[in-house]
Parts: C-alpha cells; structure tokens; sequence
C-alpha cells in the first residue's frame, strides 16, 4: 500500500504541476483532464486506498427528472433528499449514510473540497450528509446533481462525484435510457473500471418487455452486459412521496446484501479502484503528449524567428560577397578618395606605373576620406535596417499562422525595436573603429605606414571596408570580380601596396567576420523579442517526461499490489 499511495502522491503533483501555457487544441482538454484526475486523486484514490474497509460509496447519477432524489428516498424510507417538479432538483450532492458510518464521511478525507453541513444548501461546493437509521452500516448513497443539467456547475459536479464512487448507481427513464450524454459518461464509468448498477425507472408496464430488450441490447454493445438491471414500473408514489417498497423491493434486498457481506463490499471497492488506477496510464499518456506538443509548438515557433533572421544574415552576406554595396554614393566616394574616375579607368592595366602615385596619395597627404566613410556607414545601417523590418515582419506573419504564435503577438513585434537605428548606427560605427586599430595593429612594423601616421591608417582601413564589401574580389581563386569600374581592384593593389597580398587576404577576412559577428548579435536581439516569449512560458524540454515516468511508478505499484488479485 505504502509504495502505491507514495506513486500516486508523486503522480498528483506532476499532474497537479503540469502547465499547458501555449494556445493548442489540446491545451484545453489536458487543463481539463487534468483537473479532473488531479480532483480524482484527492476525492477517491489516495483516501480510498488509504481506507479499503471505509463503507462503499454508492453515487446515483442520471438524467434531469430521472427520479433519482426518490429512489435514494425510497432506498432508506425516508425523505431525505428533496424531490420535486422543478429542475435541477439537486442543487448539492446529498449523502445518505448509517448513523454509525456518519464519522467518516464528516471527517472530509472522501471529497475533501466539499464543505459538510447538515442542512440542504443551494451551494454545490456543499455536501449536505444525513443519516437514515433504516440503512444498514456499511453502505452510503450520495445523491448527484443531473448530469445533463442546464447548470454547468452541476454537470462538472455531478461528474466529480461519480469519478469519487465506488459504485455507480444510473437512474434513467424509458423516455430517456437512450439519451447520447447518459451512455458516454457510462462509457467513460465503464474504461475507468467503475462497478455500475442500473435502474430503468418509470415503465410503462405494456412496454416493459421491448424497453428492457433494447435496453439490455445497448448495454451488451457498449460492453455493460453484466450490469445489474433493475425494471421499475410506473406507479404512484405514497404519502411520503416514496416508490411503494413491493415495487423497489428487488432493489432494496440487492443493496442489503451488499450492505451485510463485507467480503462483497470489497470486492466492489477493489474492482472499481483497480479499474481507476489503471485508467490513469491512457489518461497520463494523454496529458503527456499534450505537454510534448507545447513543447514542440515552442520550438517550431522558435524555428520560424531562426528562419526570418537566418535570411537577414545571409542577405548581409551575400550583400558583402557579390558587390551590390558597391554602387551609388560609396563608389562616387571612393572614386574621388583614391583620385579621378579616369585613374580607376587605367589603374588595371598600369598597377606598377601608378603604384607609388597611389601609396603617396594614401599615405602623405588628407583625402576626402570621411565623405566615404559617410556613406559606408550610411549604406550599411540603411540594408542593416531594412534587413531587420524584413525579419521582424516574416517573423510576425509566420507566428501569426500559428495558433500558439498568435496568442503570443503584440503588434509592436511586427516592427523592429524603436532602437535598432540607434544600435545600426553604434554598430557600424564601432566596426569601422575596429578596422581601423586592426590595421594600425598590421602596419605597426611597415615603414610606408607608420611615415603616413594617422592618413595611412586611415586610407588603408578605408580599402580595407571597400574590399569587404565585396570580398569574391580577395577569394584566392585568381578571379577578380571588379566591381563598379575597377573599384576592388583598386583596393586591392593599394593594399597589396602596403601590406604584400597575403596580408590584405587576412585583412579582409578578418574584418568581413567581425562585420558578420557583429549583425549577428544585432539579428539576435531582434529575434530575442520573440524568442524570449516563447521562453518565458517557462516550458522543460521533455514536459511529457515526468508525467510517463510518474505513471509507469503507479501502473508498477498497482500491478505489485493486485488488489483483484491478479497481477493483471
């Protein structure tokens, strides 16, 4: 016992600590089952097997106007439970008990969320208990709220209570055994084990033997064959309001018979708790693919903000490989940097001609190098921000088509952050200041640099963002790509004139990668903004996990115990 109680506690609080945060169609119903297990633990399965000798719970549910109040009346010969033409009857569960089990259910161990009180209420969260001194010990009747009620609140209740019998008793009418809601919660009674008696209530006596036929039929079909059945005939009902006892009397000896033989009793008991703990594993195996699908809902939500600023990266990339930065304002302004377009035009085929007229020109004396700088800055924040609305906007829309994704959205995501020009700025800045130190830091022992001081730094870092930007012209394949009339060829020789080939390779290598680091990082602040959404749900993993494992722990305790005696 004490190894199976310790499972089903663990089992309660995993279920209990389960969260299902993300918008799926399955996070209703595992919230639902959930709370409905969880419910079952605390109101049936962890008191009852804590107390297998406690009386047997005998729960009568049925439809709206079934009789039920009357029949439990009727069972212990006193007007215990009010009955009545107007619906729902019974607003709050009504438990008839012995006067000597009267301590155990006052104690609130069996439904503990039910306040006792000995005086009807019109609160559901009550449970009004009352004793019948014509019920032997024993045996309890809870009378049930409809459990097709206009009132939500009592089909909830109703179906809590019969999840907390030992016994269902199902009180239907010949106008009403064939209602859809009374055969799915039998059906639902029936694969959570729950031993079920039945009452067909209220025949008319000539259509008694079709009623019973088809009704045996149905019962057969949905595996209830074995079900005891019990046929009460129309008939008027006493002073009292009770069913005449000749009528109810089949009924009434069944149930004291149980109520006299213990060993009965507790077969009843052990049946229907064997049968509720090993309907757990389905219904745990169920809240664990939900959890595993918010999981998974998490990720691929996560996948499509990698895709939207996975493209931006490579738009960057591929910006500085094929030359496209090339154009416009930055080439005018390198053109006027490194002389006239007539020069670039001959500087090709006149390399070594022009070699020493460049380096001096570089080296000795102010270029407009800040024009170019401008624009290179100018050029880059500007694709860095169109880059990051692009992003900001797949990611949105792909987010949008998902239903997890949705529930998460605020509209300011489908813009980038109102800071990212500021950080566009900052960035591109600060990558030109790095290229600079690196070329200060590789020309520290070159004789032509160091004589230039800050023009040669500062003409040399330029050629070095030049051929960053469009780095096919440095792949060490023998192809040069000259784009924009001969721009990357000019800052190559001029590199190569002060630094030698191999160094303006690692220039330039150097200086892309950190380009790209540093977009990365911005890319991933941007992408952070969804990302961190899906992360503060605060989901695990595996979620499904825990939950597989606490069952297994209860389905192995269950199978340990044998309480049918069967390992099975």
């Amino acid at each position: 016992m004490g190894r199976l109680a310790n499972a089903l506690s663990r089992l309660r609080a995993t279920i209990g600590g389960a969260a299902y945060p993300l918008v799926m169609p399955s996070a209703d119903d595992a919230k639902r089952v959930g709370a409905a297990l969880v419910a079952q633990l605390d109101d049936y399965l962890l008191p009852r097997l804590a107390r297998l000798d406690a009386p047997l719970l005998v729960v009568v549910g049925g439809s709206t106007g079934a009789g039920k109040s009357t029949l439990v009346n009727s069972l212990v010969r006193a007007p215990v439970s009010a009955a009545g033409v107007l619906r729902p009857t019974t607003r709050s569960p009504v438990l008839v008990s012995s006067p000597a089990d009267l301590p155990w259910f006052r104690s609130g161990e069996l439904l503990p969320g039910l306040v006792r009180t000995p005086e009807p209420s019109a609160d559901p969260r009550t449970l009004q208990i009352v004793s019948a001194t014509a019920l032997g010990s024993g045996l309890a009747f809870l009378d049930a709220p409809d459990i097709d009620s206009v009132v939500d609140q009592n089909r909830q209740l109703a179906a809590q209570l019969l999840a907390a019998a030992d016994l269902w008793l199902f009180v239907t009418t010949a106008a009403r055994y064939a209602d859809a809601v009374p055969w799915e919660l039998l059906t639902t009674a029936r694969l959570r084990g729950t031993v079920i008696a039945l009452v067909l209530d209220r025949v008319p006596a000539e259509a008694i033997a079709d009623v019973t036929t088809h009704l045996r039929d149905m019962l057969a079909v949905r595996d209830l064959g074995a079900a005891p059945l019990f046929i009460l005939p129309e008939t008027r009902l006493d002073g009292p309001g009770l069913i005449a006892e000749e009528v109810i009397q089949p009924l009434h000896d069944w149930f004291g018979q149980l109520a006299a033989d213990a060993d009965a009793r507790g077969a009843v008991v052990r049946q229907t708790l064997d049968g509720a703990l090993t309907a757990l594993g389905p219904a745990v195996a169920g809240l664990a693919e939900a959890a595993d699908e918010q999981a998974r809902a998490a990720k691929a939500l996560d996948e499509r903000v990698t895709v939207a600023y996975r493209t931006g990266r490579q738009t960057v990339a591929d910006g500085l490989r094929d030359g496209r930065l090339l154009r416009g304002e930055v080439l005018a302004r390198w053109q006027e940097f490194v002389g006239t377009g007539e020069f670039l035009k001959t500087l090709e085929n006149k390399v070594g001609q022009f070699r020493d007229r460049v380096v001096s020109a570089i080296t000795g004396r102010p270029l407009p190098g800040r024009n170019l700088q401008a624009a290179l800055e100018s050029q880059l924040v500007t694709l860095l921000r169109g880059i990051a609305a692009d992003a900001a906007e797949q990611a949105y829309v792909a987010w949008h088509a998902h239903p997890a994704g949705t529930a998460l959205l605020d509209p300011e995501l489908q813009k980038p952050s109102p800071d990212l020009a500021e950080r566009a700025d900052r960035l591109v800045r600060d990558w030109q200041q790095w290229v600079l130190g690196l070329v200060r830091q590789e020309g520290a022992d070159k004789r032509i640099v160091a004589r230039g001081a800050a023009y040669a730094v500062n003409g040399a870092g330029l050629a070095v963002m030049i051929a960053v930007f469009a780095s096919t012209a440095f792949l060490p394949t023998g192809l040069e790509v000259a784009v924009g009339a001969g721009t990357t060829v000019a800052a190559q020789k001029v590199l190569e004139a002060l630094f030698g080939d191999q160094a303006i390779r690692t220039l330039a290598t150097q200086a892309r990668e950190d380009l790209l680091l540093r977009v990365g990082e911005l890319l991933d602040r941007e992408a952070a903004r969804f990302t961190d959404r899906t992360a503060g749900v605060g989901l695990a993993e595996d979620p499904g996990a825990d939950l597989r494992m606490a069952a297994a722990e209860v389905e192995a305790a269950r199978i340990e115990l044998a309480l049918t005696g069967s390992s099975a």
